[in-house]
């Protein structure tokens, strides 16, 4: 039975949470009864959050004053119902090929650990904080489109059409030349045809394709012939293998036939659109130059419709000298002629995508109607930070360390990481299934970012804003399947474009043998103006948190400390937020979180770490980085040595390093039930977090970020709804009643010396790229 005092603060709660649910409703109800308002658009202002600091503030004290009871247990769900990785909090686990055994992820799941006395899973600050006390959404990363010399914007702008509509086409000057996409349907689009005599001629491409795309298919050996006849110089080189094992050995006989029948001929359609749909040249994103283009969503499925016929001409080739040599390809042959399971259920993904975009003949309700923008950044000299000199305080801005959830479920309104290949999407048309490679498929409009963005530089990045998931999944490289459809519920801008921002930014590779030179000064520096240029903001407004993890490790055989470090001192420098999600390795988060706290205790700054990293090259033989850090750190700052830890606690080497084990990705988009427990044991840990939450909490009374602490399931955890978990669920159902930002998902849940080493990747090896 809970105390009077107890009672009494969970009366204030309910009643300073019903206030802000019924304040907002009453605000939503008056911005959809506005003409200028949409579904489409942002509203314009929000309702003050002093009544939502309230009852934030009244719960953690709420919390807190449970939490001094010894024999209370709190269910409190860390970050929302909506969260389904938040249970995981494993023990240190066994690892194979620098991923967490399955195993290991079943007894964390359950909670059998040795650990389970620490109370949550996350570290440092909560999600909330990230967010700077916003709503997820709140924060722009890019300005609205303003067609210009540098921005070409391929659908008429302003756009006019109603927002159940998609903008329609811009019409501009034709152009076949080097700096501007060559389309199949241009007129000088021509290929040699053999007559019978011997004798061969010239004919249009675009022929050749309706032709040949008009006859009556009905196999994949049909599909294989009628795409041979426009790519007849490579009909001696591909193979289809990919596509006819599907069909014969994976879908039944009804599913075959429904995709002759019914979705293949509605692809067809949707690709022979393309002179409908595309009137305007585009243009090539090419190294040196910051540009950017923006397409609707109607645009890019045309296109990838395309891709996926293989149409477009002078592609096919991987010659470094030919005219595309630099460039990722596009059509879909190598992904075709690729073995695994995993490339089956890519084809899966793509198929499922085509089926919610492609109109049927009848009926066009399904045809998406937003925009996304690709923007290439390239950094110039005098833009290079001198990280020498910079005073940044790494503990300046919040930081989220989280050891379960992935990028795209967890990182919601971030700025999201994508762990590139220099040639954008890495392996994703051919056997690669590891972190960039997965988001190209339940994302698939990132894939047209192949069709005209060169090979990134080591100054450069791609920002990629307004992509839709259409898919779920779980598994990852070799274990990876499609697990059904995604409704995406992500909020549109003023843009038209969902507030989904995701950034490329490809790291060194280091073979095993190379390993130690990643500590060099040279190449640290390298990674950190990588990162820069990835994590500047570009507009006057607060800087939206960034959602990243072990970039560059994995197959590139980075060392996840160093990454971790490298980004954290970038995002202080540039004062964003930071969310790292360690995908189950525990172990980084709690030295990631130690490391933190000497940040914070004594102020260290950016160039004090960068100092602290630089001389590891030379004089930290026989430690691992992290051992290194911390003892020069503690030598800066003249502190004392803490308790030695336990044997089995020992960093890790600078190993590979995956994103998540299969079980761990099962949990996390398959789990319906958080169950997130704070344990009975008051260790220092959990009241360090609780005061750190407490705090931030308190600072949103001043204008702070404001976040609601978590706990973390115990070997005892209790599936039970408690009062401040059903607190919870009114409180989220409020906010996602009464307002259209509120995000909701529904789970189902080397870059080498040489481009071909960079394309003929192996699944096992995670590719050219890392989930990490």
């Amino acid at each position: 039975m809970l105390p009077p005092c107890a009672t009494y603060m969970f009366v204030c709660v309910h009643v300073c949470t019903y206030i802000y649910i019924y304040a907002e409703r009453m605000m939503m109800e008056h911005h959809s009864k506005s003409k200028t308002a949409g579904p489409m658009l942002r509203s314009s202002g929000r309702l003050s959050t002093l009544p939502k600091q309230l009852a934030t503030l009244w719960r953690f004290q709420f919390v807190k004053h449970l939490a001094n009871f010894k024999n209370t247990r709190v269910d409190y769900p860390m970050d929302g119902e909506s969260n389904n990785s938040m249970k995981i909090d494993a023990p240190r686990q066994d690892t194979v090929d620098g991923r967490a055994s399955p195993a290991s992820s079943d007894n964390s799941a359950a909670g059998s650990d040795g650990e389970s006395d620490t109370p949550w899973h996350w570290r440092c600050l909560p999600i909330e904080a990230v967010h700077r006390g916003l709503l997820p959404f709140e924060l722009d990363h890019l300005g609205a489109v303003l067609p210009g010399a540098q921005h070409k914007v391929l659908y008429r702008h302003p756009i006019r059409e109603p927002e159940t509509e998609p903008p329609r086409p811009f019409r501009g000057a034709h152009r076949w030349d080097s700096d501007h996409v060559r389309l199949p349907c241009a007129p000088e689009s021509k290929y040699p045809v053999a007559a019978e005599d011997g004798t061969s001629d010239i004919e249009s491409r675009w022929g050749m394709i309706k032709r040949a795309l008009q006859r009556p298919i009905s196999t994949s050996k049909q599909l294989e012939a009628a795409i041979l006849t426009y790519n007849s110089t490579y009909k001696d080189q591909w193979s289809f293998r990919a596509l006819h094992k599907l069909f014969n050995d994976e879908l039944d006989e009804s599913e075959s036939r429904v995709f002759f029948e019914d979705l293949l001929p509605r692809i067809i359609r949707l690709a022979l659109r393309l002179p409908e749909l595309i009137r305007a040249p585009i243009p090539l994103l090419k190294q040196n130059h910051t540009s950017a283009v923006s397409l609707t969503q109607e645009q890019i499925s045309c296109l990838l419709a395309n891709a996926f016929l293989c149409t477009f001409p002078r592609r096919n080739t991987l010659k470094r000298k030919s005219e595309y040599g630099n460039f990722p390809d596009i059509n879909f042959n190598r992904l075709y002629q690729a073995t695994g399971s995993a490339v089956l259920e890519k084809l899966k993904c793509i198929f499922h995508y085509f089926r919610r975009v492609c109109p049927t003949e009848r009926d066009a309700s399904n045809v998406p109607t937003g925009c996304l923008t690709f923007m290439r950044v390239s950094g110039k000299p005098e833009d290079e930070v001198n990280w020498h000199t910079s005073s940044a305080v790494l503990a300046s801005v919040p930081m989220h360390i989280n050891a379960g959830g992935t990028i795209e479920d967890q990182g919601v309104g971030l700025l999201q990481v994508d762990f590139a290949n220099k040639f954008l999407g890495g392996g994703v048309l051919g056997h690669g299934c590891v972190q960039e490679e997965i988001r190209f498929v339940i994302c698939p409009e990132l894939l047209i970012s192949k069709l005209f963005t060169e090979c990134l530089l080591s100054t450069e990045a791609l920002l990629m804003v307004g992509s839709e998931r259409f898919s779920n999944y779980t598994g990852y490289a070799s274990s990876f399947v499609w697990a059904g459809n995604h409704e995406d519920r992500t909020p549109y801008d003023k843009s038209r474009r969902r507030h989904t921002a995701i950034v490329a930014i490809d790291a060194l590779r280091f073979d095993q043998q190379m390993q130690s030179h990643q500590y060099r000064e040279d190449l640290i520096l390298r990674e950190l103006n990588k990162a820069s240029i990835g994590f500047r903001h570009w507009l006057s407004t607060p800087a939206p948190g960034v959602a990243t993890g072990n970039w560059g490790c994995g197959a590139f055989g980075g060392d996840p400390h160093l990454k971790a470090l490298i980004q954290m001192m970038v995002c202080a420098h540039h004062g964003r937020p930071l969310a790292y999600y360690t995908f189950g390795n525990r172990q980084l988060r709690d030295d990631l979180h130690e490391l933190w706290q000497i940040f914070r205790a004594h102020g260290t700054t950016v160039h004090q770490l960068y100092s602290v990293l630089c001389p590891f090259k030379k004089t930290g033989a026989g430690r691992t980085l992290y051992a290194f850090v911390l003892e020069s750190l503690k030598a800066l700052h003249k502190v004392p040595d803490a308790q030695p830890k336990p044997a089995d606690a020992v960093a890790p080497p600078a190993a590979a390093k995956q994103q998540q084990s299969p079980d761990l990705f099962a949990d996390s988009d398959c789990s319906q039930n958080n169950g997130i427990v704070l344990s009975d044991n008051d260790d220092d840990d959990a009241e360090q977090e609780q005061a750190n939450a407490m705090m931030l909490a308190a600072s949103l009374d001043s204008g702070g970020a404001g976040g609601s602490g978590g706990g973390s399931s115990s070997s005892n955890s209790s599936s039970n709804s408690t009062l401040l978990e059903m607190l919870d669920k009114h409180y989220e159902q409020g906010q996602a009643n009464g307002s259209k930002r509120q995000h909701q998902s529904t789970p189902t849940d080397k870059c080498g010396k040489a481009r071909k080493d960079c394309k003929d990747d192996d699944a096992s090896t995670g590719n050219c790229n890392s989930r990490n």
